[in-house]
């Protein structure tokens, strides 16, 4: 993967406002983990017996996974479609996947009751195979450990490994056919875990199709992720960005954007669910609000001159982003309901952790950027 790039560190001071803000918010959730970890969860989150899963564990593991699949993304046009043209883009995407997947591993600690017991996941003694939540737990743990070897490379090169790079190289093309399988079977079984929960969840999202509306989703908002990374690191670094690649991996975005949508309003149909989005209810509400936000990438970058404009590539990434996010948030929490009598909405510490955490990653972008070959080596020298 990184023989074909030749990329450079961006260089600059690594302290200013934005990394100095990340700073804070990462102090406030350690803060907060320390009496979570104390204390237990009780004294932090507002999880209860009705609802076990809260933010935590929807947004920093099945969302945050999911923003971080702009590394397999990329890697399918790059390493199954042979569009090498692509390659300047794999290391930020993959840096940004990288971080988001082992973050979402260590977040899971964070909501495991008995959190010392996780290394039962990684010991053979005490896998379930017939567990779609152990699939997804195991292929998630061997993805982040597959994705760290796949971007080794950027560390050898820094550090003058050149022997080991040349060792790795012949043998890393295992590791990428890893790295496109490993995140389809993980992304569909988060789907096959809403399937489980049977009549809990609202017929707009209880559906047999979830693990393929799951997948599809998955990959469309690791390419609008790229979008929206290349256009805010053009902005902050003040070079230019590459429209050359982004307008048509935006129009690939497109297509299989059309094809969910394509599955979602049939599924719906064909089991006479759509009347439930004509209810009035808060259910109703956020299932439109998850539809404008698939259905607006359209009408930002739908023709080719849209597409030249970054302002609009940069508001469909936001869009897709934005609707992947809410279609998991409207699955797991708004449209889920376990019986009368319970509820849950985050606390402030829940909050407060679940910042933090894409702080870190912020922090960890811009600091392996500035030190360590990842971009494109023009925008480095152009910067």
């Amino acid at each position: 993967m990184s023989t074909q790039v030749h990329a450079a560190p961006l260089g600059g001071r690594l302290l200013n406002p934005v990394t100095l803000v990340c700073g804070l918010l990462i102090a406030a959730m350690m803060a907060v983990l320390i009496a979570r970890f104390v204390f237990g969860l009780g004294a932090v989150t507002n999880l209860n017996d009705g609802y076990p899963w809260g933010l935590w564990v929807v947004v920093d593991v099945l969302i945050g996974s999911a923003f971080a699949c702009g590394g397999f993304s990329v890697a399918m046009l790059v390493y199954i479609f042979n569009k090498g043209e692509y390659h300047p883009l794999v290391r930020p995407a993959l840096l940004t996947s990288l971080f988001g997947y082992t973050l979402a591993g260590v977040g899971v600690l964070f909501d495991l009751g008995r959190y010392w017991n996780f290394w039962h996941i990684l010991w053979p003694g005490y896998g379930n195979l017939n567990s779609a939540l152990f699939e997804t737990a195991a292929c998630i743990s061997v993805y982040i450990l597959v994705m760290w070897i796949e971007f080794s490379p950027v560390f050898m090169e820094k550090f003058g490994l050149n022997v080991a790079k040349k060792k790795l190289s012949k043998v890393l093309f295992i590791f990428i056919a890893l790295g496109t399988v490993l995140p389809m079977m993980h992304q569909s079984s988060i789907g096959t875990l809403l399937v489980l929960m049977g009549t809990q969840v609202n017929a707009l999202w209880q559906t047999p199709a979830v693990p393929l509306l799951y997948l599809l989703t998955a990959i469309t908002m690791g390419y609008g992720v790229v979008l929206f990374e290349s256009c805010i690191a053009s902005s902050a670094e003040r070079h230019k960005i590459e429209a050359r690649l982004l307008q048509p991996m935006a129009k690939v975005m497109l297509g299989l954007l059309g094809a969910y949508l394509l599955v979602r309003v049939a599924d719906l149909v064909l089991r006479g669910a759509l009347g439930n989005a004509f209810e009035l209810s808060l259910v109703a509400v956020f299932f439109w609000f998850e539809m404008v936000l698939f259905v607006l990438p359209f009408v930002l970058v739908g023709a080719a001159k849209q597409r030249r404009n970054p302002a609009r590539l940069f508001l469909a990434g936001v869009s897709i982003m934005l609707g992947g996010a809410v279609l998991r948030l409207n699955s797991f929490l708004i449209g889920y309901d376990t019986g009368p009598g319970w509820n849950y909405f985050p606390s402030v510490a829940e909050f407060v952790v679940t910042i933090g955490m894409f702080a870190i990653e912020v922090l960890g972008y811009i600091i392996i950027t500035r030190r360590f070959p990842v971009l494109n080596q023009d925008v480095a020298l152009a910067h």
